[in-house]
């Protein structure tokens, strides 16, 4: 760890310089992104020199401890060298989690698409539930929520929402929410108050830029339809939503919020970049040894991670084990501690890994 610490401040201080270079500032797109590295490293090397320091103060006082004799100065001695012991070991523990793989999507938008599964009306119910959630949740960040394609119901569910949210490291908090939610709860059409179970699958995708994923116009087929809400209401009488087709993998993506064919091509697009390339990175995650994959945040949306059983008024998270007793809260956007346990397990996982490894 220390050998990486030492590249990492040596690397640290060229870009330092590189920075201050005239030529470079020249280069715009250059010095944007060597400023942008600089930050992230600026992260790691503050806290090596704490530690740095705090280990040579601490050396520095246990000689000095030896050949003090005054009863007080050992004292005060001794409570400082307690003090830079703590900081030492906060700082160690700090710099493991900060030199863990850093995920290359973390600091992007995220893409997130609800969709009911079994159970029928009450499953869409639900699909909104969740909605709601996430949309409460990034209000709560005052991050931008933007809906790209809607199909409800008439009563006011979704069979399928897609949305997306901008703002600072969403992915990073998001992506431990793929998968099966289950709700536990007697639905308001159920007149016997029997407890019913539905399901409904999240899935979360990076925003992908043009770098990332190349979509050739000749492997897409593009359909324009008339957009129709439900209820009989028309959303526009013009053939402006969009149903775009990857023919070499056939993922469709349907777009009608806009009332612009060409907002819509364009939100279309984008979701199907995202899909494509989560695709691609899900083939290679399959690759990857099953000892060093982590156990919480696979993304895999075939397992139930969650259940929201109304009733008892709890969440429950299965791939963590942690139970919330106050699902109301919850569901209103106050997952905080939910997101900050699973990162957490995620980064012990890892710093487990690492360790095997070594």
């Amino acid at each position: 760890m220390l050998d990486r610490l030492e590249f990492t401040e040596s690397k640290y201080e060229e870009i330092t310089m590189k920075i201050g270079d005239p030529l470079v500032i020249a280069n715009q797109k250059e010095w944007q992104k060597l400023c942008k590295e600089h930050a992230e490293l600026e992260v790691v090397v503050t806290k090596y020199r704490i530690y740095k320091k705090a280990k040579e103060d601490l050396e520095t006082n246990k000689e000095m401890l030896k050949d003090e004799a005054d009863k007080d100065m050992k004292e005060m001695i001794q409570d400082e060298i307690k003090d830079l012991i703590q900081i030492k070991e906060t700082m160690q523990e700090e710099l493991r989690i900060l030199l863990l793989p850093k995920d290359p999507n973390d600091d992007k938008n995220v893409f997130i698409e609800i969709r009911a599964g079994a159970g029928g009306d009450e499953a869409a119910l639900f699909a909104a539930n969740l909605f709601r959630m996430y949309t409460r949740y990034a209000e709560r960040n005052k991050w931008k929520v933007e809906v790209m394609s809607a199909n409800e119901t008439d009563i006011g569910g979704f069979k399928e929402v897609v949305f997306m949210v901008k703002g600072d490291s969403t992915y990073s908090k998001f992506k431990y929410e793929s998968g099966v939610h289950r709700v536990q709860r007697v639905p308001d059409t159920e007149s016997s108050g029997r407890i019913h179970t539905s399901t409904a699958t999240v899935a979360v995708l990076p925003e992908v830029d043009d770098v990332d994923i190349e979509v050739s116009a000749n492997d897409l087929r593009i359909d324009v339809f008339r957009a129709s809400g439900n209820g009989g209401q028309c959303v526009n009488t013009t053939d402006s939503a969009v149903r775009m087709t990857h023919i070499p993998t056939g993922l469709v993506v349907s777009c009608q919020d806009e009332k612009s064919q060409l907002k819509n091509k364009e939100k279309a697009l984008k979701i199907l970049k995202s899909r494509l390339f989560d695709k691609a990175e899900a083939e290679r995650s399959a690759g990857i040894a099953e000892d060093r994959k982590s156990q919480v945040g696979t993304g895999d949306r075939s397992e139930r991670i969650r259940t929201y059983n109304y009733p008892q008024g709890r969440v429950t998270d299965h791939r963590i084990g942690l139970t919330l007793y106050r699902l109301e809260a919850f569901l209103d956007g106050e997952i905080d501690e939910m997101m900050n346990t699973l990162i957490t397990a995620d980064q012990a996982e890892k710093m487990k890994a690492m360790g095997n490894n070594n």
